[in-house]
């Protein structure tokens, strides 16, 4: 598994050099990395066996580590990626122009996204999942806006990454979440174990917003259209067979151990059939052949997050049939626009006419494909969907009626997606072909489509392997169904037969349905997501404009009056205090004579009245403490304390000589007695704080180990190799930190003497005279 990651990020590395050398004929050795993951996943995922697992230790301390299993689902995920990417690859050899800029890196980042979704689908802890699910995202961002010089590109691209990311930080919390409740955050333990009670509930929630989002399900699906400005090839790939299935992938592999949890079935069913009936009605009126598909796309996922959700093993194999199904006819069909654009420079419906006849071979590879997305009989589509309504026919008949019309649109739009393309229509030229597609290019849509209907011919044998993947689910919810390729006549087929009919009459209908359509209220995306970014724009404008007033006394009253609350809070809450006795006071009287000026100092600084004064004594203030550390005999602490001090006299003083000696104005009474009294509680709080931290320690002090490891390093100061041994990393760190601060106050100071000797006119030159004439 190591060995095929490190490939994929290999590959992706020395892919702009292959680009380079080889021009577009690099993505030819560059689909060889998918296809050798393809080959690794297969004979396991036909053959079965035990699931293998990888792990490595990263932080043992904090149970964190790479940990990779592989199993029946992973196998056909990585089949997906590994398979159709490979053909994905090929494609781009003679998709993209020999003279295309960009090319090197868009092969990188191609590679980059397959090696993450690769990692997404073999790891087997939370936290790594997670990694990897961002690292989908952020390549897909990049893919999404391969053409920066676009604005739609750069548009669509942000809004992906913005919604994503969104559901991605709360799936995030949902792991924490469901880790702290597990004990681990081993994917597989979980779900061999799972925790119950109402934070997982919340867990559960915030998971599902994040695989929704990823799979564009409503309300989450308004990126995935506007990610049609990608190339096709990012379209066939992330948008058909691999990122969008990520939250398929995620469902299905949380549903077995998750789906009786009553958050669960109401989100995956309510949101799952909506999505698929919205985005199929709207496919009915896209007139852009790729954006048609797109909110295809998004009603197919919706599909499936119905069936893996259910949490039922007939219904899971019903969404795994349909997720195999959807990555072979989907990506087959976003290639096929691909070469229709090429060929024709158009993918508008309204302008090709008569393709069918010039392009009879790409024609046919549409027709297979688009036979599979309707559930056509002989295809691997008709297979999974016949399954779907045996799966939910002994109950839920609402939502059985949803998953009917939303199938029935999804033949609608893969009829009117054949006429769009390939029809010849009346009153429209025939569409001028600028050539026939060569092997590289219709070569690997034709595989994919046809691949459809021989697995649906093989829907028998194929069950074998896909009923493996349905294993984890409970065995009292079905089981008994098995994938063929015909059934016989039944209650299933009826529906199927319906749902196809019904297709055929809204596209014969299409006039009316469009009609229809203009007289409803239309929801655009682009829309929805700027009125969303316009009000959360506003609001911050608006939260900004209240908490961000300029007023510095006023931030650092906030932030003291945070402290108090919250820590005093903590303070109530926490366990019985020590007893007086048990605290020590003093060690000598010499420490209460310097705490006594230590704290006159800090008074007399707060009713000072100039700004020099002020600084003095609060830098006395600061001697003291020192003092007390070198009466408690720790010298070490003591002179970093008096360094510390000096350089922020040195660096006050620097600042005062460009500030008026006294302040502007004396504060009313109520504000100054206002600050005293937050100081007073500020600074009492803190003290109560450090007094009940220091009597409140269950463990051994890691500082006990330093004087053994102080002898060791042949140390004769144990804070001083403490500090430039053991912790090493942490005393370079805070120099580097009080450095950079200082060089940039310094720079500050010296700015504005720089800026003024720039704004200074220059002087003019005097002309020397030369009797009554000038030189």
């Amino acid at each position: 598994m190591l060995l095929l990651f490190a490939a994929h990020c290999a590959a992706a590395a020395v892919a702009p050099l292959l680009v380079r050398w080889l021009g577009r004929n690099a993505f030819l050795p560059l689909a060889l990395v998918p296809a050798a993951a393809a080959a690794w996943a297969l004979p396991p995922w036909l053959g079965g066996g035990a699931a293998r697992e990888l792990t490595r230790a990263w932080i043992p301390g904090l149970h964190l580590g790479f940990a990779f299993r592989a199993d029946p689902l992973s196998w056909m995920m990585v089949l997906i990626v590994g398979g159709v990417g490979a053909l994905i690859v090929a494609y781009c050899a003679r998709y993209f122009r020999a003279r295309d800029e960009g090319l090197g890196a868009f092969a990188g980042e191609l590679l980059a996204f397959a090696a993450a979704m690769l990692g997404l689908v073999l790891a087997d802890d939370l936290f790594l999942l997670y990694v990897f699910w961002e690292l989908t995202t952020v390549f897909s961002y990049l893919l999404i806006g391969f053409e920066p010089g676009r604005a739609s590109a750069r548009r669509a691209a942000t809004r992906a990454i913005v919604i994503t990311t969104f559901g991605g930080l709360a799936m995030l919390i949902g792991f924490i979440m469901l880790g702290r409740a597990a004990g681990t955050h081993r994917i597989s333990e979980i779900v061999e174990h799972p925790p119950g009670g109402t934070g997982v509930a919340v867990a559960l929630a915030l998971v599902l917003v994040g695989a929704l989002s990823k799979s564009a399900i409503a309300p989450f699906g308004l990126w995935l259209p506007g990610a049609m400005a990608a190339p096709t090839p990012v379209s066939a790939f992330l948008h058909a067979a691999a990122m969008v299935k990520a939250g398929v992938y995620l469902v299905a592999r949380l549903a077995p151990a998750f789906a009786a949890v009553p958050v669960w079935r109401p989100a995956v069913f309510v949101l799952g059939a909506a999505t698929m009936v919205l985005a199929g009605w709207r496919a009915l009126r896209e007139r852009d052949l790729k954006l048609l598909l797109a909110y295809g796309t998004v009603s197919q996922l919706g599909f499936m997050i119905v069936l893996v959700g259910a949490g039922s093993r007939d219904a899971a194999l019903a969404g795994v049939a349909v997720l195999l199904a959807h990555a072979l006819f989907k990506a087959a069909l976003f290639m096929v626009v691909g070469i229709v654009d090429h060929a024709t420079g158009t993918r508008d419906l309204r302008d090709l006419s008569g393709l069918g006849r010039a392009s009879p071979l790409l024609c046919a590879t549409a027709v297979a494909a688009a036979a599979s997305m309707a559930g056509v009989p002989a295809t691997l589509g008709f297979a999974g969907k016949e399954a779907a309504y045996e799966a939910f026919l002994g109950g839920r008949p609402v939502l059985l009626a949803f998953l009917v019309l939303g199938s029935a649109f999804t033949a609608a739009y893969s009829l009117r997606f054949l006429w769009g393309a390939f029809a010849r229509k009346p009153g429209v030229e025939p569409v001028a072909v600028r050539g026939p597609a060569g092997p590289l290019l219709l070569g690997p849509p034709l595989l994919l489509a046809f691949g459809g209907v021989v697995l649906g011919v093989l829907a028998g044998p194929l069950n074998v392997p896909l009923a493996r993947e349905t294993a984890p689910y409970p065995a009292e919810h079905g089981g008994g169904y098995e994938l063929s390729a015909w059934h016989g006549f039944g209650t299933a087929l009826a529906l199927t037969a319906g749902s196809l009919a019904a297709g055929l009459a809204l596209f014969l209908a299409g006039r009316r349905v469009a009609g229809l359509q203009r007289r409803l209220a239309r929801i655009e995306p682009d829309d929805v997501y700027r009125a969303l970014m316009g009000g959360l724009d506003d609001l911050a404008l608006q939260v900004t404009g209240t908490v961000q007033r300029g007023s510095l006394p006023g931030y650092l009253a906030v932030i003291l009056l945070t402290a108090v609350v919250l820590a005093g809070t903590a303070l109530g809450l926490a366990g019985p205090w020590p007893e007086p006795s048990a605290w020590r006071w003093w060690d000598g009287p010499a420490q209460v004579m310097v705490a006594v000026l230590t704290v006159a100092a800090g008074i007399a600084a707060v009713l000072a009245h100039g700004r020099a004064r002020t600084v003095v004594l609060a830098g006395a203030s600061g001697y003291g403490v020192a003092m007390l550390f070198v009466l408690q005999g720790a010298p070490d602490l003591a002179l970093t304390q008096f360094l510390v001090e000096t350089t922020s006299l040195v660096v006050f003083a620097l600042v005062l000589r460009r500030l008026p000696p006294g302040f502007p104005r004396p504060l009313p009474t109520w504000r100054r007695r206002l600050h005293i009294a937050i100081g007073v509680f500020g600074g009492a709080t803190a003290a109560a704080v450090t007094l009940l931290a220091a009597h409140a320690r269950l463990a051994v002090p890691v500082s006990a180990a330093y004087p053994a490891a102080a002898e060791e390093a042949g140390g004769s100061n144990i804070v001083a190799t403490a500090l430039v041994d053991i912790r090493a990393w942490d005393t370079l760190g805070e120099s580097s930190v009080v450095a950079l601060a200082a060089l940039g106050v310094t720079s500050m100071v010296f700015a504005r003497r720089r800026a003024s000797a720039r704004r200074a006119p220059p002087r003019r030159p005097r002309t020397p005279r030369c009797g009554p004439w000038r030189a």
